[in-house]
């Protein structure tokens, strides 16, 4: 389970003054759960995922994953721990080949056959990259799916995506939401997904909407994704206001 308790986050904005980025977000995550976090740009969406993962640092309140307080823990202690992120900007790794990516995920020495399960799982063609370097030959689409499939070659129980469509439009989003499937019943865990994609807001468990650094919507699909999609007025989402 991941708690966040009274969660704030300011940054210096000029003049001694704070820009509030999230203001007093509580959420309480249960394991089994696939959860989509979207809002308009500058909501905090991303922040929020970063504030999980331990990549940045909360102005106030505190973090826990399955009953332990995980404020204060790095990055390096949250990923022992259970948790992992896929950036949406993936970071290329010069010299390193993508079966040694998979392997160090894993925790042991993948032999071929492994490494090339988890590349056929996000559509690569694993002949083609299980031995190509982690570099700036591979498109920005290519990283990510390999990511994807370091995360599901680790031991994790939180999975973290910040937008992992961006990139990947030669790739179906039904194979995308496969793997979420798969990673979810493998490890009974919480697949926390930072979109805006409507194919995957109507297959999420639960749809959290963020708003200036506020939740203005937690609920089922069926029950946010009409506000999203159709709009009412006081949400600045899909360039209308939307009020729910």
């Amino acid at each position: 389970m991941l708690e966040i308790k009274n969660l704030s986050f300011q940054v210096e904005n000029g003049d001694d003054k704070q820009k509030e980025i999230l203001d007093n977000i509580n959420l309480s995550i249960s394991s089994g759960s696939f959860v989509a976090i979207t809002g308009p740009n500058g909501s905090g969406k991303s922040t929020l995922a970063k504030m999980i993962m331990g990549i940045e640092k909360p102005t106030e309140g505190q973090i826990f994953f399955n009953g332990e307080d995980i404020t204060e823990k790095s990055i390096h202690q949250r990923a022992k721990a259970g948790i992992g992120f896929a950036f949406q900007q993936p970071v290329h790794f010069k010299g390193m080949k993508v079966i040694d990516l998979l392997s160090l995920a894993a925790g042991h020495k993948l032999d071929v056959e492994e490494a090339c399960s988890y590349l056929s799982q996000v559509g690569l063609c694993a002949i083609n990259y299980i031995f190509r370097e982690l570099d700036n030959s591979l498109s920005g689409g290519e990283m990510k799916r390999i990511e994807i499939a370091m995360l599901a070659a680790r031991d994790v129980n939180l999975y973290i995506f910040d937008e992992p469509e961006a990139g990947i439009d030669l790739w179906s989003f039904q194979n995308l939401i496969q793997v979420f499937k798969n990673l979810l019943t493998k490890t009974n865990g919480i697949i926390i997904v930072i979109s805006h994609q409507e194919r995957i807001l109507e297959i999420a468990d639960r749809i959290i909407v963020l708003e200036e650094g506020k939740i203005a919507k937690d609920g089922n699909s069926g029950e946010v994704l009409p506000h999203l999609m159709f709009g009412v007025e006081d949400c600045h989402f899909y360039g209308r206001r939307v009020n729910f």
